[in-house]
């Protein structure tokens, strides 16, 4: 299977860069059997919706994961993205100093030994690369001279990580705009944006009208953003990422799905976790954890999934391949086409999709 079958044509003004207020969102509504197309907005959803449907959103937090600060002694600018929430296991770990895989730049110049300095108001942190590896990763350590806790300072010096495709720096607004309102567990490096859309009153008129909600925890890495580099689909390999699903979610998602009612995924992350856990359970959605390693294209069987709501993705990029097996190639990419038509904003600031 082609990579390029994927690929469609978008004008760069349609990709976001900054998000919608909260619940104003555009929504497209695709019917999956039919190839029939819908315009509304995301205030529209409890009409596309009934009740007895499951909807399943993914808890995940962001993290402030990006680090901007400055080599010593050279004074030159420094960025470190932290691929993950939690510290590398050390042989002498504590609070006030850990270490982290990250991605650094400027690449070339930090070497082991290279020693970088974050500080703002709320203090100062060092860090020191301890390795290099494979595409621009790290090992750094992380500390603070006067004993403050590592991960506080991250929360505190951090800035939002918006996606490589948003051309600004991030403000202070992001850090609650590119968070769901029902984010709960620490631990992403990207948002699940297909929630970004949701108010408290939206998820409350819902529960009101019947659809019922479980949580589940995929924390999304960066590898949401790797591109596809092959020719053939086949050839790529998705970044694992590490999922959760609690007891009390996976009996909702055994009921509804025993009843024979609408399983409905906010976004692609909630879909891999729920994919991943069934093909590891033989069909059932067990409770546990894991890693999410499948990687969903055209052929996929889904076993869970009936319903999709997600936002407008990059060409050619893994996500789009997920979206195309739910809902076919053909009726996906002339929905996109459409979107662009009626212009549509596109990808994690953008608008959304309802698939059913």
């Amino acid at each position: 299977m082609l990579v390029s079958n994927f690929d469609f044509p978008l004008p760069a003004e349609l990709i976001a860069q900054d998000a919608a207020p909260r619940g104003e969102s555009r929504l497209l509504v695709l019917d999956r059997a039919a190839g029939a197309i819908e315009h509304a907005t995301i205030l529209d959803l409890p009409r596309f919706l009934r009740g007895g449907d499951l909807l399943v959103v993914n808890d995940t937090r962001v993290f402030p994961a990006r680090l901007l600060g400055r080599r010593v002694p050279t004074g030159g600018a420094v960025e470190c993205l932290l691929l993950s929430s939690r510290p590398r296991p050390d042989a002498n770990p504590s609070p006030s100093s850990s270490t982290w895989t990250a991605l650094m730049h400027p690449g070339q110049k930090l070497k082991p030994g290279a020693i970088v300095r974050f500080e703002g108001s709320a203090g100062t942190l060092l860090g020191e690369v301890l390795e290099r590896h494979f595409q621009g990763r790290r090992t750094i350590r992380l500390w603070s001279e006067s004993g403050q806790n590592v991960t506080d300072l991250i929360d505190a010096l951090g800035h939002v990580p918006l996606p490589p495709y948003i051309s600004r720096p991030d403000t202070p607004d992001d850090r609650q705009r590119y968070q769901t309102v029902y984010a709960r567990e620490r631990g992403s490096v990207a948002a699940p944006t297909a929630g970004l859309h949701f108010t408290p009153a939206l998820m409350a008129q819902l529960e009101a009208q019947g659809v019922e909600r479980a949580d589940v925890t995929l924390h999304v890495g960066y590898g949401t953003f790797k591109p596809v580099k092959t020719d053939l689909v086949e050839d790529h390999v998705v970044d694992p990422e590490p999922y959760s699903i609690e007891a009390d979610a996976a009996a909702r998602i055994a009921r509804a799905r025993g009843d024979g009612r609408r399983v409905i995924a906010v976004g692609t992350t909630t879909t891999r976790a729920l994919e991943d856990a069934a093909r590891r359970g033989n069909g059932t959605v067990l409770d546990g954890g894991a890693d999410a390693e499948t990687f969903i294209y055209p052929g996929f069987p889904f076993q869970v999934v009936s319903g999709l709501l997600t936002n407008f993705h990059l060409p050619k990029s893994s996500l789009l391949m997920l979206v195309c097996a739910f809902a076919g190639t053909g009726r996906v990419l002339d929905a996109y086409r459409e979107a662009v038509l009626e212009r549509y904003r596109f990808y994690s600031y953008g608008d959304a999709m309802l698939i059913l």
